[in-house]
């Protein structure tokens, strides 16, 4: 009895166009929830049915194992389409068997994580529901239109911390089986269980002040381990503090252009106690001035690939720390391993593809020289 995920991403979304792949924390919106399936033991298959190339383009170039493209028809594309319409066409035009478990989920719920998907699972099964839906409790006071209360006595107005509140769908995931989505043509049926989400998981992405509500409650529930054991921020040199172009002076001085915010990011991180280092494969005084400016903690020129690793193990054995609690950014293959190794990677939007393609790894807004060490130090400080 195998566990199909299934996630319908449209491309024709008016409130936020493309939102499916718009970049939310580093990352495409519907990376998160991939990647939470992906991770997650018991499921073996992740279908995306989207009408758009460039959202098909963009999951596939994660690269995961287990996802599958399904390619909805135009009628059901529509603004006016159902989920269930999906659902179900998908379901009738692959054989698959009844007794498989179907999973619908959400992209626009990125805050869901691996341990949600298990234990939900989990729950479907030990306790033999026909389905299951998440949900969060909602301890908020509900009334009818009629200025009746529903959910409380206003002469006995309770505290929150003895109000048991409700429950309400907060859109994550559903779990049925496959002969019971066709059967009721609904995602839900049957015996109906309840898993219970964390409250922040009630955010849902819909439009542009949810986004940045929603991005914000990413960093402080999903991705907040790393903000806290942040003791070393290394960064390259070209590319990154640079815009990687090369500038020459009538005499053949070279010379670089560095951005005064990311300048102001070194500060940050020096007044957070946070300690600092630029790793670069090149070796020249202007980085040595530059970086005697920013006051950097430990400077390695002429690392190359597998030197700027080491290089980086070096610091943490004198600062006696593990890579685990190191932030580094980088753009080029010869990071791809230092990249690959710490417990925050990040790069600039216009590094290689490669790099990009790391798992975890955020991608910022901003290119190399433009501010681009700025924006990730603001995201741990």
């Amino acid at each position: 009895m195998g566990v199909i995920a299934f996630i319908p991403a449209r491309g024709g979304s008016k409130s936020i166009p493309l939102k499916n792949i718009k970049d939310f924390c580093g990352k495409p919106l519907i990376y998160w929830t991939i990647l939470a399936l992906e991770v997650t033991p018991k499921v073996d298959k992740i279908v995306i049915a989207t009408d758009s190339d460039a959202i098909a383009e963009t999951v596939l170039s994660f690269d995961f194992s287990k996802i599958e493209i399904y390619r909805r028809s135009v009628k059901n594309s529509q603004d006016t389409s159902t989920t269930e319409s999906v659902m179900l066409e998908y379901l009738e035009k692959i054989n698959l068997e009844p007794d498989s478990i179907f999973m619908l989920v959400q992209a626009t719920s990125p805050l869901t994580t691996e341990t949600n998907f298990t234990k939900a699972l989990q729950k479907y099964k030990e306790e033999r529901y026909d389905s299951l839906l998440s949900v969060v409790r909602v301890k908020r006071f509900f009334w009818y239109g009629d200025g009746t209360p529903k959910n409380y006595d206003y002469k006995k107005r309770p505290r929150r911390q003895d109000f048991s509140g409700e429950f309400m769908e907060n859109g994550a995931f559903y779990i049925n089986t496959v002969g019971g989505v066709l059967k009721h043509k609904n995602r839900l049926s049957g015996k109906i269980g309840l898993f219970q989400m964390p409250e922040h998981t009630a955010v849902e992405i819909d439009e542009s002040d949810d986004w940045k509500v929603a991005e914000q409650m990413m960093y402080k529930y999903v991705l907040k381990q790393n903000n806290k054991k942040i003791k070393l921020f290394a960064t390259d040199v070209d590319g990154v503090l640079t815009d990687a172009g090369m500038y020459y002076s009538e005499t053949g001085d070279e010379l670089k252009k560095f951005n005064t915010r990311d300048g102001k990011g070194f500060e940050l991180l020096r007044h957070a106690g946070i300690k600092t280092a630029i790793i670069t494969s090149e070796n020249t005084k202007i980085v040595e001035r530059r970086a005697d400016k920013l006051q950097v903690d430990y400077l390695y020129q002429g690392q190359q690939h597998a030197g700027k690793l080491q290089a980086l193990m070096e610091i943490c054995k004198k600062e006696n720390i593990t890579l685990d609690e190191v932030a580094y950014i980088g753009d080029d293959i010869n990071c791809f391993e230092t990249l690959s190794k710490v417990g925050w990677a990040a790069c600039p939007r216009d590094a290689i593809d490669i790099v990009k393609s790391i798992p975890h790894i955020l991608i910022m807004n901003r290119k190399g020289g433009e501010g681009c060490v700025r924006e990730f130090v603001e995201k741990f400080i």
